[in-house]
C-alpha cells in the first residue's frame, strides 16, 4: 500500500494499481449503473492529455524529461495497455472531474514507472502540475466527448452503409416480384416486392447521410478554455497551439470554437446529433417490424437463426428483428437522457456531461450493432409463398384495372369475383380483359411505373 493525500486529507492505496486518491473516492463514491466509462471516452481524453503535453513541452512548460515519459505513458494507453485501470461508473458528478482526475493519476504513474520511480512518487510527476497542466475538466471533458462521438459516428455511419447495400440489393433481387401491399394492415393495391424494399433502402440512405452530415455539428471544441472558457490560468500560445496539436493527433477536422465560453456553457450540438440517430432508431423500428409483417403474410421468408419455443416444436420466431427493434427503443431513451443531460446544465458549464456522454456514445455503439446484426439478416432473405404469382389470387390486383375499366366497374368486378365466381383470379381476369391486357397491366414494370398513359392497355374488345 502507498498513502496519498488529497484536500480531504490523506488514504491507502493499493501499490498494485495506477490510478491515486482522486479515483480512490470516486470509485468509492459512484455505484450507479454497474458499467464502466467507455473505452473510446477514455481513449479521448488520454488523446487531449497527449496534445496538451505536446504543446507544454514546445513552449518549454514542461521539461523534456517530464514531457518525454507522460508522452511514452499516454502512448502506452493509446495502445490499448492499462484499460482496466479506468473503475469508475459513468454517472460520476462534478462534470466529469473523476473521469480526468483517473486519466491524470494513470498517466503520471505509468510515466513514473518509465522513469524508475514508484507509483505515488508525484515529486517527479504530478498528475495535476504537469499531466493537466493548463487544463480543466472543463474543457478536458467536452472536448473528449465530441472526439469520442466523432469517431463512433464514422463507425456508425460504415454500419449504416452496409445495411442500405444489404436492402439494396434484396430490392434488385426482387425487382420482378409482384406481390401485395397494405395501408392500415389490409390488402391495398399490388406492386413489386423490390418497390417495398426499396423503400427500406432509401431511409437507411437518408439515415447514412445525415449521419454523415451530423459530424460537422462536434467538430467545434472548448480545449483552451480551462474552467468556463475565458482560458484563465493558460498561456496564450498554449491555448492557440493545443488545439493544433490535437487536430494533428486525432486526424480529425477539428477547431477551438469561436467563442469558447459559448462551448463550454452550452452543449445543445448534443441534442441535434442524438435527434438524427433517433430518427435512424425510428427507421430501424419501422424496417424491422415491416419485416416481421411480411414474413406473418408469406411475403418473404426470414431466416431461420435458433429454435423459437420451449414447448412448441418446431416454432422458429423473427429473433432478430425483435432484438433490433428493442436496441432501437433503446437508443430512443438514450436521446431522451442526451436532451435532459444539455437541457439541465448550469449557467457556464454542464454538469451533466458524463449522463450524456454515456447515453450518447452507448446509442452510437447499440445502432451500430443493431445495423450489423440486421444487414446479415436481410442477406439470407428470400420471397416467400404469396409473393409471386401467388399474390394474384388477392382482389386487391383489381385496383390495378381502373385505369382500363374505372373506378366503379372494377368495384363491380370485385364483387362479381367473390360471389359468382369459381375461378382463380387470373382466370376471371383473363376472361374478363383478355391475357394480353392481364399480363400488360399486372407486369413489374407497369406495376413499378410512375402512373400510367392513357391509352396504354388494350382490352380484348378493343383489340
Amino acid at each position: 500500500m502507498r498513502t496519498e493525500t488529497d484536500l480531504l486529507g490523506k488514504k491507502e492505496i493499493s501499490d498494485e494499481v495506477y490510478w491515486g486518491i482522486h479515483t480512490q473516492r470516486a470509485a468509492e463514491n459512484f455505484h450507479v449503473t454497474g458499467h464502466r466509462v467507455a473505452g473510446s471516452l477514455v481513449r479521448a481524453v488520454v488523446q487531449v492529455k497527449k496534445a496538451a503535453c505536446e504543446a507544454n513541452k514546445e513552449l518549454g512548460f514542461l521539461d523534456h524529461a517530464r514531457a518525454d515519459a507522460v508522452l511514452k505513458a499516454c502512448d502506452d494507453l493509446l495502445d490499448g495497455n492499462l484499460m482496466d485501470q479506468f473503475p469508475l461508473d459513468p454517472l460520476q458528478g462534478g462534470a466529469g472531474t473523476s473521469l480526468n482526475m483517473n486519466v491524470n493519476e494513470v498517466v503520471a504513474n505509468r510515466a513514473l514507472e518509465f522513469l524508475g520511480r514508484p507509483r505515488g512518487s508525484y515529486e517527479f510527476i504530478h498528475p495535476l502540475e504537469d499531466v493537466n497542466r493548463h487544463q480543466s475538466t472543463n474543457d478536458v471533458f467536452p472536448t473528449a466527448v465530441k472526439i469520442a462521438a466523432i469517431v463512433q459516428l464514422r463507425h456508425l455511419s460504415a454500419r449504416v452503409e452496409a445495411l442500405q447495400n444489404a436492402l439494396q440489393r434484396k430490392e434488385k433481387e426482387f425487382t420482378g416480384c409482384v406481390t401485395v401491399g397494405h395501408t392500415e394492415l389490409q390488402e391495398a393495391v399490388p406492386m413489386t416486392l423490390g418497390t417495398q424494399f426499396s423503400a427500406f433502402s432509401e431511409a437507411a440512405a437518408r439515415d447514412r447521410w445525415r449521419i454523415f452530415k451530423c459530424e460537422e455539428r462536434l467538430r467545434q471544441v472548448n480545449i483552451g478554455g480551462t474552467a468556463v472558457g475565458t482560458g484563465l490560468c493558460a498561456p496564450r500560445e498554449y491555448i492557440f497551439l493545443v488545439i493544433e496539436k490535437l487536430r494533428a493527433l486525432t486526424g480529425l477536422n477539428i477547431c477551438r470554437g469561436e467563442n469558447v465560453a459559448d462551448q463550454t456553457a452550452n452543449t445543445d450540438c448534443f441534442v441535434e446529433v442524438s435527434g438524427i440517430l433517433k430518427a435512424h432508431a425510428c427507421n430501424l423500428i419501422k424496417i424491422a417490424n415491416d419485416l416481421r409483417l411480411l414474413n406473418l403474410l408469406n411475403d418473404i421468408r426470414l431466416p431461420s437463426v435458433q429454435a423459437g419455443s420451449s414447448i412448441m416444436p418446431g416454432k422458429v420466431n423473427p429473433v432478430i428483428c425483435e432484438s433490433v427493434i428493442q436496441a432501437a427503443v433503446l437508443a430512443q431513451a438514450c436521446d431522451m437522457m442526451v436532451t435532459e443531460s444539455v437541457a439541465r446544465a448550469s449557467l457556464q458549464i454542464n454538469e451533466f456531461l458524463p449522463l450524456l456522454s454515456w447515453a450518447l456514445l452507448r446509442m452510437m455503439s447499440v445502432l451500430g450493432n443493431a445495423d450489423e446484426m440486421l444487414a446479415g439478416y436481410v442477406e439470407q432473405i428470400r420471397s416467400g409463398p404469396h409473393s409471386g404469382e401467388q399474390s394474384l389470387n388477392s382482389t386487391a390486383v383489381i385496383t390495378a384495372f381502373v385505369p382500363v375499366v374505372g373506378y366503379k366497374k372494377a368495384e363491380e368486378l370485385v364483387h362479381r369475383f367473390e360471389t359468382q365466381s369459381d375461378q382463380s383470379l387470373r382466370e376471371f381476369l383473363e376472361e374478363e380483359f383478355g391475357a394480353e391486357c392481364v399480363g400488360q397491366v399486372l407486369s413489374p414494370e407497369s406495376l413499378t411505373a410512375l402512373g400510367f398513359v392513357p391509352g396504354q392497355y388494350r382490352t380484348q374488345e378493343e383489340s
